[in-house]
């Protein structure tokens, strides 16, 4: 067999699931799954991350798999779009599975190497769903995905609160399957081809085109977690294990924009301009739902999944954006909005696995998720703390990290958008502009309510004096996505060039050439925007050192220490410092109308007096509750055809039988 970057690439996801079927060899020693299979996976998915970043820029490259049904076997096909991802999975997966490789513990649920099996598969079909290039093969591995990820949220499978988080995620995935079924469905244009290459010489009319559009963005958005299709990723992240809960944040949501941009810049053609506002504003009303839940909660793995949300919302704003420019036949800028989605889907790819991470290793260290039991970990859990800090940083879009790389393009893409030759579509985008700086704006507050009520302050339980930094493996896999933060910030005109790889190769357009050197940042040569990171780095180090240098020699030998001002206070104690619930008090007011609010009141003659407050989504409760009620009315309607007897069963069949027949005759 010829070794090529698709058979390399098909070899290294064939090794995931040989690791995976190892673990079942010896499956409660936890030894053996996690000092040797997790750190093979980890070195399979850095290979992956290799041959991934190398192939960018090769042509595509197809071949036919002797597997699956007669007459009807599975094609594969990596090019550019592909290998961008499979770099995005290989990257992240190398970074979690070291980590994973120390946070597993026996015990916990699913025996070691049944959840070794179920992680490694999880990878293999995620890889699996970025090659396939026909729609048996990608519904096959699309729904061995979900399965996989069911039985990893699961883990921890006898509490009744973690089964309900599975199966509402398992319910939303299949009804997003369908809809991505039927898209394929429409795409075929009557033939009976399953081939992507039957779909993309299909000649659609537009109103049939639409139709598989919208398809395609209700299925592949239940994944992502759209908004109203959200309520699934705020019970499922929290519930999983650390590790998983960065594989789907960090990975699997990025296989649903993955199979957005599939269909949308490739399989359909030429998109029309209207389709982009589709996807814009459900990104802008799903990246301002998402980080405005997230400002309020006060557990830590649900505040990271609702930033999730909002993450997702700007990369659906940025390919909303591109499908605008693209029908309007303005090529630069399309392929400035689309670079921007993929260096973002690659940013959060790190920075969302990064703090999933972080607060794992807390997680194990003190036993604790609420934010208000937790405070002061920077002094017991410096490694986490400080690692984490790159990651909160980063996603709060500050420059020199990578965070700040990819909004900085989306918003470039924003500020040329009065040129789209539509009156209307220039009133809305400057509108759009403002909610993605917005939320922007609001991600920072979140991360600062994160960062500093978990790791500064003084510890609000006693408890926490116990905690410390996790084992080497655990560290590694930490650092290893800090420094793709870091990388990925410092050097981005490299990144920004292969990325205009799969721009071009799709058809979009790419971005003009400057004489800029490689460690400037000039996306369009003729508007003089320019970003330096190196340089800004630099500055940023200049002033500090200066500023140490120049107090140390005003104040040198005259230093004195006393006690804090305690604004006559004599005893300050952790209760005194801000809580997660105050942090989210101004958010709670300002956008009440989001939140559905329980609060609990004391009265003067309590002797007890007692405050809480519960927030909840409102979709919830308008959406989902009526229509679960909906569907429990009419299952007690029909349950009468459920008689117990064999007799009923068999007049069933006989009268559906005869009924057949008297359609065909």
């Amino acid at each position: 067999m010829i070794l090529t970057p698709l058979t390399l690439c098909l070899l290294l996801l064939a090794l995931w699931a040989v690791i995976g079927v190892a673990g079942l060899a010896r499956p409660t020693s936890l030894r053996y799954v996690a000092r040797t299979l997790y750190p093979l996976g980890a070195l399979c998915g850095i290979a992956l991350a290799a041959v991934a970043a190398v192939s960018i820029t090769w042509a595509p490259e197809r071949l036919v798999l002797p597997f699956g049904l007669p007459d009807l076997p599975f094609h594969v096909r990596s090019d550019a779009l592909s290998s961008a991802f499979l770099f995005l999975l290989g990257a992240a997966a190398a970074g979690i599975s070291f980590f994973g490789a120390g946070y597993f513990r026996s015990g916990e649920g699913t025996a070691p190497g049944l959840l070794c099996l179920q992680y490694h598969l999880f990878l293999a079909s995620m890889g699996f769903v970025l090659l396939a290039d026909d729609a048996y093969g990608f519904m096959v591995a699309w729904e061995s995905m979900a399965l996989t990820s069911y039985f990893l949220v699961t883990t921890q499978h006898r509490i009744p609160e973690i089964r309900r988080a599975g199966f509402l995620y398992l319910l939303i995935a299949h009804l997003g399957a369908i809809a991505i079924l039927l898209s394929f469905g429409v795409m075929q244009g009557g033939s009976w081809q399953f081939t992507f290459d039957a779909m993309r010489a299909a000649q659609l009319p537009s109103g049939w085109a639409a139709v598989a559009f919208l398809l395609a963005i209700f299925g592949f958005g239940a994944k992502a977690g759209l908004v109203p299709l959200h309520v699934w990723l705020p019970e499922a992240h929290p519930a999983a294990p650390s590790p998983v809960s960065a594989l789907m944040s960090g990975v699997m949501l990025k296989t649903a924009v993955y199979g957005v941009l599939r269909v949308t810049f490739d399989l359909l053609g030429e998109p029309a301009s209207w389709w982009g506002l589709v996807p814009l504003g459900i990104g802008l009303l799903t990246a301002m739902y998402g980080v405005v839940f997230a400002a309020v909660q006060t557990d830590m793995k649900r505040l990271l999944a609702y930033s999730s949300i909002e993450n997702i919302g700007i990369l659906f704003t940025g390919i909303g954006l591109a499908v605008v420019f693209h029908g309007a036949g303005m090529a630069v800028l399309a392929a400035l909005a689309l670079i921007a989605v993929l260096y973002h889907a690659l940013n959060h790819a790190f920075m969302k696995s990064l703090l999933f991470l972080g607060t794992g290793a807390v997680l194990h260290a003190t036993g604790e998720r609420n934010l208000g039991r937790l405070g002061g970990l920077i002094r017991r859990m410096p490694w986490v703390a400080w690692l984490t800090l790159v990651g909160a940083l980063a996603i709060s879009g500050l420059p020199p990290l990578n965070g700040f790389v990819s909004e900085w393009l989306l918003l470039q893409a924003f500020l040329f958008a009065h040129r789209v030759p539509q009156t209307f579509v220039n009133m809305l985008l400057p509108l759009g502009a403002a909610v993605v700086v917005l939320a922007a704006a609001l991600a920072a507050y979140v991360m600062v309510k994160f960062y500093g009520v978990v790791f500064l302050g003084q510890p609000r339980e006693a408890a926490l004096a116990r905690a410390h930094d996790p084992g080497a493996l655990e560290k590694l896999g930490l650092v290893w996505l800090a420094l793709g933060c870091v990388l990925l910030g410092l050097l981005p005109a490299p990144v920004v060039g292969l990325l205009g790889s799969v721009t071009a190769q799709l058809g979009v357009g790419s971005l003009p050439q400057g004489a800029s050197p490689w460690w400037v940042l000039e996306p369009l040569p003729d508007r003089d925007a320019t970003y330096a990171p190196l340089v800004f780095l630099a500055a940023i180090v200049l002033v500090v050192v200066l500023t140490f240098q120049l107090v140390g020699r005003m104040f040198h030998r005259r230093v004195r220490r006393g006690a804090p001002w305690d604004c006559g206070f004599v005893r300050l104690d952790a209760r005194m410092q801000d809580t997660a619930e105050g942090f989210g008090q101004p958010i709670r007011r300002i956008f009440q109308s989001f939140f559905a609010i329980e609060r609990e009141q004391p009265t003067p003659f309590d002797r007890a007096p007692r405050y809480s407050i519960v927030v909840t989504d409102r979709l919830w409760r308008a959406l989902y509750l009526p229509l679960a009620g909906l569907v429990q009315r009419a299952a007690d309607a029909v349950a009468w055809l459920q008689q117990g007897r064999i007799a009923a069963y068999l007049l069933y069949s006989f009268v559906t039988l005869v009924t057949l027949l008297a359609l065909v005759l």
